[in-house]
């Protein structure tokens, strides 16, 4: 209940469709009931029980006006005796059938319109919880997206979404219109006769216990189908990022194991929930006709025994308009069950949109101004969970001074660069810049003035341009050109079939390694920015695109604060500090030159290299 009262929060604000919604619906609710009680005047006509020399029993006084049931039947009534005294039978007979066809237009009319309500209410219910899931996985921390599989994300952000809609969202409709029309039915049974109704309340609670059972085991089995659904698409999304590995190692027997052995046990579960949804239906439906068959039973004795109110025309209307009431209580069972897989599905969207971001602004953060003088790391120290990575971390990048940071693989290189955009934020200590701790300004300004290139060229499925000018709407063809030429990337960029239109494909597949590395650096060329953060950019290159990203990377470096990530430590020989990590603490700093004569890890490293 819980998460179907948080869902219903995103229908905000009500007053657009609530208000709407419920007048169709009582009005579409009104008309339907005006059907079924026509029953009675149409077979008193039929069976001859009221007629021209049936004068007295019929109503032949207008009735004084009062907001009751009994008014408008009376008034009815009326109308009805005088079509009678006038035309006769057959006139009293299409007069009803005027009226039935005239009801079930304006019945079937406002059905319709509370459908074209519900629609719209769908539409903007399932758009802001798409808004807001998205909103929150875009705020989220990396390391978040380093414990959580991306399948799982996907399956959550889109079948996930898609359950709710179709299960929850769409039996809104059935919490407002069902109740409604089983309240206004009963109204109406009860004012026909309390002893038959009053039987029939004994009979109904039995079927919605029995539905209840079934579909807390829905509930479970659905849970379940979605994690199974998630992983198959964890395993999809990984053969097509892997399949290049795949074929090498001719691993398709194996990843197809895995893949059939979640796609058989997701079929399984898909078959039970089935099995339990469907059974709800005719579940409902066979306990109602056993109701109707026992109200047959009571009331048909009652009404031959001569101890029912009711003449035979009004047994029969009470009986179809009974039947009737088993249609919206049948509709909610069906829904009861329904809804199970889509509280299971907004569980697990909730469980993202309430995920609280680890990095976020202060409520008084300012903007950061422009970058002067240095940016200092202040006895930083950093863990993920309890496993600590960075201890007691002091440096200090003067503004224009490259700053190189090495060593051996898990010493906290990358960890470290991630901490000056706030890709994190520290657990211990300060990052300044120019004397400001960037946690006391919004992340978005302290990024302005950062840009990284990382080892892998993170590209989109878009031309080149849009790739370059990314985030930078307002950027001129010729000011991508000329990013582009100060990386290298102009030359390849003009061979190509559209130019600086062409796609690229899914991260950039239809261009070569060192081509995406140039897009990368003339994207933070494009950028400006005074501070630069190049995280292995060249490891992965040969070495006719290495030379080539090399001198793109130093035209992005001049008059730029960078710090360099290298495992290549030929490219880093003329920073102006190198900075050598261990197991998250600063062993050695200096030069090349002193770093070589210190003979300690850089120096033992270096040689390494150049024996291999």
């Amino acid at each position: 209940m819980k998460t179907y009262l948080r869902i219903l929060q995103f229908a905000k604000p009500y007053s657009r469709f609530v208000p709407l919604y419920t007048i169709y619906t009582i009005l579409g609710i009104i008309f339907g009931l005006l059907n079924f009680t026509l029953l009675i005047p149409l077979l008193s006509v039929l069976f001859g029980t009221v007629g021209t020399d049936d004068a007295a029993a019929m109503v032949t006084t207008k009735p004084d006006f009062t907001l009751s049931l009994e008014y408008f039947t009376d008034y009815f009534n009326y109308h009805f005796g005088q079509v009678i005294l006038e035309k006769g039978r057959q006139g009293a007979l299409l007069f009803v059938c005027v009226i039935i066809v005239c009801s079930v237009f304006l019945s079937n009319l406002f059905k319709y319109l509370a459908l074209r309500v519900v629609g719209a209410l769908r539409a903007h219910v399932v758009k802001k919880i798409r808004h807001a899931t998205y909103e929150r996985v875009t705020q989220l921390h990396l390391g978040y997206f380093s414990n959580e599989r991306k399948g799982d994300l996907m399956t959550r952000m889109t079948v996930d979404i898609q359950e709710v809609e179709n299960s929850v969202v769409n039996t809104m409709t059935v919490v407002i219109r069902e109740p409604i029309s089983i309240i206004a039915f009963f109204v109406v049974l009860f004012t026909m006769s309390v002893k038959l109704t009053l039987f029939t309340l004994i009979l109904l609670p039995l079927s919605g216990v029995l539905i209840a059972g079934i579909a807390k085991r829905l509930k479970r089995a659905a849970q379940q189908g979605q994690e199974s659904l998630s992983f198959i698409l964890t395993i999809i999304d990984e053969t097509l990022s892997g399949i290049r590995v795949i074929k090498a190692f001719n691993a398709e027997p194996h990843i197809m194991g895995k893949f059939n052995e979640q796609n058989d046990r997701y079929a399984q579960l898909q078959r039970s929930i089935a099995n339990k949804r469907d059974l709800a239906s005719p579940f409902s439906e066979f306990m109602g006709v056993t109701v109707v068959a026992g109200l047959l039973w009571f009331g048909g004795n009652l009404v031959l025994n001569q101890q029912s109110d009711l003449k035979a025309e009004e047994f029969i209307t009470y009986i179809v308009l009974f039947s009737q009431v088993l249609v919206p209580a049948k509709a909610m069972s069906a829904a009861f069950s329904n809804i199970q897989r889509g509280l299971v599905s907004g569980d697990r969207i909730l469980k993202v949109i309430d995920t609280e971001p680890q990095v976020t602004d202060k409520p008084n953060a300012k903007v950061l101004p422009e970058f002067h003088h240095e940016i200092k790391l202040q006895d930083v120290s950093f863990g993920y969970g309890e496993r600590p990575v960075l201890q007691d971390i002091n440096l200090r990048i003067q503004k224009g001074k490259t700053v190189a940071l090495v060593g051996p693989s898990g010493g906290g290189k990358s960890t470290l660069a991630d901490l000056i955009p706030r890709f994190y934020d520290p657990t211990a200590g300060a990052i300044l810049i120019d004397g400001h701790d960037i946690r006391d300004y919004t992340a978005v300004s302290v990024r302005d003035k950062i840009g990284v290139v990382t080892q892998e060229s993170i590209l989109f499925n878009d031309t080149i341009f849009n790739n370059i000018a990314f985030n930078k709407t307002d950027a001129t063809e010729e000011e991508v050109m000329a990013a582009a030429r100060i990386a290298n990337a102009h030359e390849f960029i003009a061979r190509m079939p559209e130019g600086y239109q062409t796609m690229i494909g899914d991260r950039g597949s239809r261009l070569s390694g060192g081509q995406r590395q140039r897009l990368s650096i003339a994207r933070a060329i494009l950028q400006n920015p005074p501070i630069l953060i190049l995280d292995e950019a060249t490891s992965a290159l040969d070495t006719e695109s290495e030379k080539l990203v090399q001198e793109a990377l130093t035209n992005l470096m001049k008059n730029r604060t960078s710090v360099v990530i290298a495992h290549r430590l030929s490219t880093i020989q003329h920073a102006d500090e190198i900075v050598v990590l261990q197991q998250g603490s600063i062993v050695e700093r200096g030069s090349h030159e002193n770093l070589l004569q210190h003979g300690g890890l850089y120096a033992k490293l270096t040689q390494m290299q150049l024996v291999s």
